[in-house]
């Protein structure tokens, strides 16, 4: 059934959507948020599409136009009421979206006074008047300038009645093809191998892989390669019994015996010494173990993933890691992308992060300010989302309003996380800067523009004449 509190905003400019949608929550209204008019048609086609009380789009976005998205609604008989966004103030615009079937549309930088009359008179139409006096209107930032909180994964955390997720798996394209390849292999026995850099959530996925196993019901048991001392990784992988060395005073399991049924996630693989590695190699082979001091072995059934920052077919090259076992561990592999490849996942983190940091230390903040998300933005995050979740933990902790200011964040970001501007110089690489930013950025747009030292609309512009797809 619909609500007239329940609104979609479609915005392919993450900056300008969050900030909408932390301006309009605050107003009372249950605010989605998607970058694609894909993903609205899938919402909407969805169970909470029903409820959905007004679209509020964009005319440009990523894959359709905002008239697609309207005329799709009105195939569909969803009465909806709809409000176009545009940049591009031509009349003939305005036009077609009113005979499409637009409640009515309203031009960028958006000014909040105008728009909430517009909602209010699109929602009245439908029997609803959400009016909100003027004294209780905040000022709106200027678009582009504020970035608040993302789409809330669970519904439940927003309302501060329990803790927010741990964790969310994202919408962009790079998120979208590692979870493809997640969902392919969890379901087999094949051993697989994470690859990617530190900080980019190798754990989280091994846990997905488990969860989505046959052997969910099963122990998960992880391991730290790189903080197992040699000369006692024997007992920590196979156990031990008592008397076996000085200080065993009772018999041990290892983490082999302890996965049993389940899932062993070795971390940092490639920091095993090289007779470790035979050991290891063993007992994978075999699926038994022998604990140190013992006559006896121990079968021992186990699913095998494994992560690593390193490069382990240069590591084989090299002789340092042998290579049978690299084929044992590398039946299928997944590379974890980086956050600054993630686009508009950036900002689902950064909100993320701050509802788990509110929860943690007993605080309220509502989001960032205008710096401070363009501070966000310009930054490459090298220690990827444990960077970032560290940072807006410290901000949410300094946050002297109910606002993340770039002065919060500043004492935690590297100066080598700093994106230099790349100027667009004479047509002759024009084009090539162009590619460039928006691969840096994941295909985020406001991001790519901010690098290149253009506004987005320019920036539209550019990639329409040189005819750039992504």
């Amino acid at each position: 059934m619909m609500n007239d509190n329940h609104i979609l905003i479609v915005e392919d400019d993450l900056t300008f959507a969050m900030m909408l949608r932390t301006w309009l929550a605050k107003k009372g209204f249950h605010v989605d948020t998607v970058s694609r008019v894909s993903d609205a048609v899938k919402l909407l086609s969805g169970d909470d599409g029903g409820t959905v009380g007004l679209v509020l789009s964009d005319m440009r976005l990523p894959d359709r136009d905002g008239i697609f998205l309207l005329q799709w609604l009105r195939k569909c008989n969803r009465a909806v009421p709809f409000i176009m966004m545009t940049s591009y103030a031509e009349v003939q615009n305005a036009v077609l979206a009113m005979k499409s079937g637009a409640s009515d549309y309203i031009a960028k930088p958006v000014q909040p006074d105008v728009l909430l009359q517009k909602i209010n008179d699109a929602l009245a139409g439908g029997g609803c008047d959400v009016a909100v006096a003027a004294h209780e209107r905040p000022v709106m930032p200027k678009q582009g300038k504020t970035v608040v909180p993302a789409e809330d994964t669970d519904s439940s955390a927003s309302s501060g009645s329990a803790a927010p997720p741990r964790y969310l798996r994202g919408t962009s394209e790079a998120a979208r093809q590692l979870y493809g390849y997640v969902d392919l292999v969890a379901p087999t026995p094949m051993s697989v191998l994470i690859l990617g850099a530190s900080g980019t959530g190798k754990e989280y996925v091994a846990r997905s892989i488990h969860v989505q196993s046959r052997r969910a019901g099963r122990p998960f048991v992880a391991m730290d390669c790189g903080a197992i001392p040699r000369d006692v990784a024997a007992s920590e992988f196979f156990g031990h019994v008592k008397g076996a060395f000085t200080g065993a005073v009772a018999d041990k399991r290892g983490a082999f015996v302890e996965a049993d049924g389940g899932t062993l996630f070795l971390d940092e693989v490639g920091n095993l010494s090289y007779d470790v590695q035979v050991q290891l190699l063993r007992a994978i082979q075999e699926h038994r173990v022998r604990p140190v001091g013992s006559a006896r072995e121990v079968e021992v059934d186990f699913r095998l993933v494994c992560a690593t920052n390193e490069n382990l077919a240069e590591a084989v090259a090299r002789g340092t890691f042998r290579e049978d076992l690299y084929h044992r561990i590398n039946e299928f592999s997944i590379v974890m992308p980086e956050l600054k490849d993630r686009g508009a996942d950036l900002f689902l983190f950064a909100d993320l992060f701050l509802r788990q940091a509110n929860h943690e230390l007993d605080r309220d903040i509502v989001g960032f300010d205008a710096k401070a998300s363009e501070m966000i933005a310009s930054y490459s995050w090298p220690g990827n989302l444990r960077e970032l979740k560290n940072v807006v933990k410290r901000a949410v902790l300094l946050a002297r309003s109910g606002y993340i200011t770039a002065a919060d964040l500043a004492p935690s970001l590297s100066p080598a996380g700093i994106l230099h501007i790349l100027p667009l110089r004479d047509d002759g690489d024009e084009k090539s800067r162009i590619v460039a930013a928006l691969r840096s950025t994941g295909g985020n747009k406001s991001r790519a523009a901010q690098l290149l030292g253009i506004d987005r609309k320019t920036l539209y512009n550019k990639i329409e004449k040189y005819g750039i797809t992504q």
